[in-house]
């Protein structure tokens, strides 16, 4: 049991389905978002944060054990927002970490870090990073980010590279990358408390007949996921095929390989 717990990101998807079981690992589940408080509930406290705001979450760290660092900007779209919450959100987070003596993090990386290999290509931990967009490259801070404050300050980070967490996949590239939320509960309980995890990278996704994901340089964790995405091949399978020149039918990222381009404020041309 932690004594406290930070989950950024509360008022997300994610972390609103997250939120529900946490507070299984401890005393206090310390909630935060950029949004008003929800009504409160039994063991939780709420402290609404901008990310980008170094002083505020120097504070939001503040007595806190460890965190599962879920808040982002988390769709693709302009640099600058993007900028703000992942990029020097992210920092404020790690700096605020060493401060305050916090020793792990669980940091909600994402596929789209690797979202310009192929389909079908099979790629482990190692492979270098081929961002998909602003998204991504944020993501890809992140992870470059963490593994700096493990090397220099001894901050142990689990990077999930959550694949399409949802109730159910939605096209035929989820049924590959799906990962449900009790295999996604599973996941972040082992990252928080497996010891010794150093620095580590992990591919999200539950056990779907096919993978594109190698997760061997992660055995340390323990994880098994129990769920897969066969149960709605079917459905799936009834929706029209994308044409096969379709990039978001050819890259691991999806529909994020072609979404933008995004023009700059200063700039007169897309």
């Amino acid at each position: 049991m932690f004594n406290r717990l930070l989950l950024t990101g509360a008022a997300g998807g994610l972390g609103r389905t997250l939120r529900t079981r946490l507070g299984e690992l401890t005393q206090t589940l310390r909630l935060s978002d950029i949004t008003d408080p929800p009504a409160a509930a039994p063991g939780t406290e709420w402290m609404k944060c901008d990310l980008a705001d170094g002083a505020a979450v120097h504070e939001l760290v503040r007595g806190v054990d460890a965190a599962v660092h879920l808040g982002a900007v988390s769709v693709e779209g302009p640099f600058e927002p993007i900028m703000q919450a992942n990029i020097l959100g992210v920092f404020h987070l790690y700096e605020a970490a060493r401060r305050h003596g916090m020793r792990r993090i669980v940091f909600a990386s994402s596929n789209h870090v690797i979202g310009f290999y192929r389909q079908g290509e099979r790629i482990d931990a190692n492979a270098p990073p081929r961002p998909d967009g602003y998204y991504g490259v944020s993501k890809a801070f992140g992870e470059q980010l963490s593994r700096f404050y493990f090397d220099r300050y001894g901050i142990e980070t689990v990077c999930l590279r959550i694949g399409s967490s949802f109730s159910e996949p939605k096209d035929r590239r989820m049924l590959v990358t799906w990962l449900s939320y009790n295999d996604l509960f599973d996941l972040v309980r082992q990252a928080l408390v497996t010891p010794n995890v150093g620095h580590t990278i992990v591919y999200g996704a539950s056990a779907n007949r096919d993978s594109w994901w190698d997760n061997s340089q992660a055995t340390h964790l323990g994880w098994h996921p129990l769920d897969s995405s066969e149960q709605f091949r079917a459905k799936v399978e009834m929706q029209p095929a994308p044409p096969a020149d379709d990039p978001a039918a050819i890259y691991q990222g999806g529909v994020f390989v072609k979404t933008g381009p995004y023009r700059a404020p200063w700039s007169d041309t897309p």
